[in-house]
């Protein structure tokens, strides 16, 4: 006679995951705001909007997660940032449209169950959102046995932010002769990892262990340096300087996302020489012998996000990026486009 079937014979523990997020209540709430009403383990978080502050507020959302950057974290055994990651690449675009990130929500699926592991990705998610200023209202850990390895897991992120109806940032007022001010990235974020792993891995035999090519720590160490948070630097100076439009060089590299803010009348001509790109990304263009093209199509060369500025006000914006602890260059220029013209040119 066979045993009785069961959810944890099936491979999914009940139990574990009610042991788990009792031990994540106190960072959870580390990270509220005054408007967050109620605990964690409710069906639905509850988030009370003081309408009172704003005349026509307009809500932004957006999710996302790491891509194959979680496959660097599972070799390396090392989950402590990739929670960074995952806030930052959701709450990095709400900003772009000059909302201030209020809540985030994150999801966990895995194949099994390691608590310990968990614990650490969420304080990651915790400093991510302590760094962005919002509140971790809720979220979801899938034990799918099956559909992932037992040392595998997968993540995604939920932010919703607020802006004022005339403080809206949407790249309509982007005229020629506005500058494009880059604030550094922290590495390659979280995008482009497929190719990155394929050349550095697969084409150029390296290892994630492996100290060298120019890196004084592992390769791995250096891959996982998390996703820059710009939200207290993009905030500061939305609210005292006119910003025409705001740039996430997330998936798409310059390529794709700039058009995303340029008015068809405009073009972005992007000076390469000014600011350095980083030696990870020089590695991967030498070991895979990716053109130019590919590399600015596919990763962030240097530069995380962009704000496209008018010219008497660029060098103020610049002092102030700086002030606030930012490296930050005038990379380009906003200039009139012909019709036999990209949106985007990197010269």
């Amino acid at each position: 006679m066979q045993d009785k079937a069961s959810y944890s014979g099936a491979g999914v523990d009940i139990e574990k995951a009610n042991r788990f997020v009792e031990r994540i209540k106190p960072l959870v709430k580390s990270t509220h705001r005054k408007e967050v009403m109620g605990g964690l383990g409710g069906f639905g978080a509850l988030f009370h909007l003081d309408i009172g502050k704003f005349k026509d507020p307009v809500l932004v959302s957006t999710t996302d997660g790491v891509g194959t950057k979680v496959k660097i974290a599972q070799l390396m055994d090392s989950h402590d940032t990739i929670g960074i990651d995952l806030v930052a690449m959701s709450v990095n675009d709400v900003i772009v449209q000059g909302a201030e990130p209020l809540f985030f929500l994150d999801y966990i699926a895995t194949g099994k169950l390691d608590i310990e592991r968990n614990v650490r990705i969420l304080e990651g998610i915790v400093k991510g959102c302590q760094e962005a200023g919002c509140a971790l209202i809720g979220g979801e850990t899938a034990e799918m046995p099956g559909i992932y390895g037992e040392n595998e897991y997968d993540l995604a992120g939920f932010c919703v932010g607020v802006v004022e109806a005339d403080r809206l940032i949407d790249g309509s007022e982007i005229r020629v002769g506005d500058r494009i001010v880059g604030i550094a990235s922290n590495g390659l974020h979280s995008n482009g990892f497929s190719l990155a792993r394929q050349v550095l891995f697969e084409r150029g035999g390296l290892d994630c262990q492996e100290v060298g090519a120019g890196f004084n720590q592992p390769l791995g160490a250096e891959l996982l340096r998390p996703t820059r948070i710009y939200v207290k630097s993009v905030l500061n100076v939305v609210k005292n300087f006119q910003v025409r439009g705001i740039v996430h060089i997330t998936g798409g590299g310059f390529t794709d996302n700039i058009p995303r803010i340029i008015p068809n009348p405009c073009r972005a001509v992007i000076e390469r020489g000014a600011w350095e790109t980083p030696a990870i990304f020089r590695l991967i263009q030498k070991l895979g012998r990716v053109e130019d093209s590919e590399m600015f199509k596919v990763f962030n060369m240097g530069i995380g996000m962009m704000l496209i500025v008018p010219e008497k006000t660029t060098e103020e914006v610049l002092d102030r990026l700086i002030k606030l602890g930012d490296q930050a260059y005038v990379i380009g220029t906003v200039e009139k486009r012909e019709a036999d013209q990209s949106a985007v040119s990197v010269v």
